[in-house]
């Protein structure tokens, strides 16, 4: 399996065009970013943001060698967002992400952390997982979730993410993971589907 190791801030670059370049066919990013211009460049910089919050918890992964795929995870009791990180935020999403839009998709964040909240349990959050199409279908996927799966299978905590692609939900069921509900977003848009993981007993 192919090697990972926690990132650094000298990786945010990299790390960030791989992700924008890996959910630039994503339904939830299609509808955030719907008839904008540059949307590649806002996606990139909305990556760069959310990077230091999972370095802080050393749980952003990337493989060793090029970092072409990365898995953002906060660890038991750390998944909601401080309100510093948020303020801190906001000028940012309004003005060069989301711009005016941002008040319409913070409700819509609102509701997916709502459904996210009624899991009150300990566990692993996988926040954003992504590879670039180019190196998609190499195993880098598994091998940046596989480290925090099997913490958690050593911890007996679970794990829980939001698919939004209805196409990924095998994927994520291969390792262990179900889903526990549907969420539509607001006029229309596409559907984000929480999937839940119990851990699995040692062998």
């Amino acid at each position: 399996m192919t090697g990972v190791r926690p990132a650094t801030p000298a990786d945010d670059d990299a790390l960030s065009l791989a992700l924008a370049r890996a959910f630039a066919d994503d339904p939830i990013f299609g509808h955030l970013f719907a008839g904008m211009s540059g949307v590649q460049a806002r996606a990139e910089r909305f990556f760069r943001m959310l990077a230091p919050i999972h370095l802080g918890h050393e749980m952003l992964l990337v493989p060793e060698g090029e970092v072409v795929a990365a898995s953002l995870w906060d660890p038991p009791g750390h998944w909601k967002m401080p309100i510093t990180a948020q303020l801190k935020m906001a000028p940012s999403l309004l003005v060069r992400v989301f711009g005016a839009r941002s008040f319409s998709h913070l409700r819509d964040y609102a509701r997916v952390e709502a459904l996210h909240g009624q899991h009150t349990e300990p566990h692993y959050y996988l926040a954003v997982l992504g590879t670039d199409p180019d190196h998609q279908g190499k195993g880098l996927g598994s091998a940046l979730m596989q480290p925090i799966l099997d913490r958690c299978d050593q911890e007996g905590v679970g794990a829980y993410l939001e698919s939004s692609k209805e196409a990924n939900i095998p994927f994520y069921a291969r390792h262990g993971f179900e889903v526990v509900s549907e969420h539509v977003f607001h006029k229309g848009g596409p559907s984000l589907w929480p999937m839940w993981r119990e851990p699995r007993p040692p062998l």
